[in-house]
């Protein structure tokens, strides 16, 4: 069920947040029962609203320069739980319900699947969950 802001309430909340020159803020998006990290993205003054008002998460592509709602095409959607602010009012963390079991476009639970080792390799420390070429047509 969507939630409906009226002007107001969604101005009141906009102007404490800092868009950098691009009109975008960064988004970590975490899991509210392990509290892992799954992904950053970045949404814009529309993605926000959109993500207030749906209780969905939605972003915009820097590359494809256009709103998109996670899951849109994998069915992997995020349910909002809880949204916070940084102390700078420059970064926003929201606490998801992760629909499937992926939130990463390249199958993986999360975008943060691989550590840096002691010989400056990168290791894969996730198993990979879906086949994205069999996801994203």
């Amino acid at each position: 069920m969507e939630m409906r802001l009226d002007n107001k309430q969604f101005e009141k909340i906009i102007e404490n947040i800092k868009f950098n020159d691009q009109g975008l803020v960064p988004v970590i998006i975490q899991d509210y029962k392990t509290d892992k990290v799954l992904m950053l993205a970045y949404m814009n003054k529309e993605a926000f609203l959109k993500t207030l008002s749906t209780k969905k998460t939605h972003f915009y592509s820097r590359s494809r320069k256009k709103l998109w709602m996670k899951g849109e095409q994998s069915g992997n959607i995020q349910k909002v739980k809880d949204i916070y602010i940084d102390c700078d009012n420059d970064c926003i963390l929201i606490k998801v319900n992760q629909i499937g079991k992926a939130a990463c476009h390249t199958g993986y639970e999360s975008c943060f699947f691989r550590k840096i080792t002691k010989n400056f390799d990168f290791k894969i420390v996730d198993k990979k969950i879906f086949d994205p070429q069999k996801v994203y047509k």
